[in-house]
């Protein structure tokens, strides 16, 4: 079985039609479905919990509607989104929020595959971009990228990861299994389940009293490393060094 890739949310305030969208998906393994919203407060609190990599968003839900969740997010915090609607009045709104797509209910088979290759590749082009120019964060002054061999190490934070370069951090809407596939090329390992340390900027690894293993960053940063993970590690930092 394919290992998911991508995370969708399904936001619609009809059960009917959050199944209809579920079961479209299940011919596209790549994506899992991460949660299902009912209304825009929802959707709100789980685009932050669930860190979705796409949001198929329904445009009249009870209190906030689609318009006003991305309004509220903002169009530079949101993942793709694709509209479902019964009507097809608001498509020219709905592109101006920079949508990707535009969905009439109910939507056929096909009409839904021609959605979800263009979303496809719209995410595959972006995370191939991210690993040839760094990693692209969000921060308040706007989007900025991030070069991998700057980061010293990476922390898990729920649904996000931590990227730390010596005492500053930047969030990255992530988790930390998902980064970790994209990091592990630019020499990043597991140090225990919730931190990922670049080899290079190791400078020693040293034993504490207790018995346990910690590795000494240049930036300053001790990071434990777990007793399971103790030889890989070491594997990997003396393959390192050769």
């Amino acid at each position: 079985m394919r290992r998911a890739e991508w995370g969708a949310l399904i936001a619609d305030d009809e059960p009917a039609a959050r199944r209809g969208v579920r079961q479209l998906l299940t011919a596209f393994p790549e994506f899992a479905v991460v949660g299902e919203c009912r209304n825009g407060a929802e959707v709100l609190a789980a685009l932050d919990v669930a860190a979705p990599d796409v949001v198929f968003l329904d445009v009249q839900m009870p209190g906030i509607d689609g318009f006003e969740v991305i309004r509220r997010r903002t169009p530079e915090r949101m993942p793709p989104v694709v509209f479902l609607t019964a009507y097809d009045q608001f498509a020219i709104r709905a592109f101006e929020t920079q949508a990707l797509d535009y969905l009439v209910k109910p939507v056929s088979e096909a009409r839904f595959a021609a959605t979800m290759k263009r979303l496809t590749r719209q995410l595959r082009t972006a995370a191939s971009s991210s690993r040839e120019r760094g990693i692209v964060v969000t921060t308040s002054r706007g989007a900025t990228v991030i070069a991998v061999r700057e980061i010293d190490w990476i922390e898990a934070a729920d649904n996000y990861a931590r990227l730390w370069i010596g005492g500053r951090s930047y969030l990255l809407r992530q988790p930390l299994r998902v980064l970790e596939s994209r990091v592990r090329a630019h020499g990043f390992v597991r140090a225990h389940r919730r931190a990922l340390v670049r080899l290079g900027g190791v400078r020693e690894l040293t034993w504490t009293g207790a018995g346990g293993l910690v590795a000494v960053l240049t930036c300053g940063v001790r990071i434990r490393v777990s007793r399971r993970r103790r030889a890989a590690f070491a594997a990997a930092l003396r393959s390192q060094a050769c």
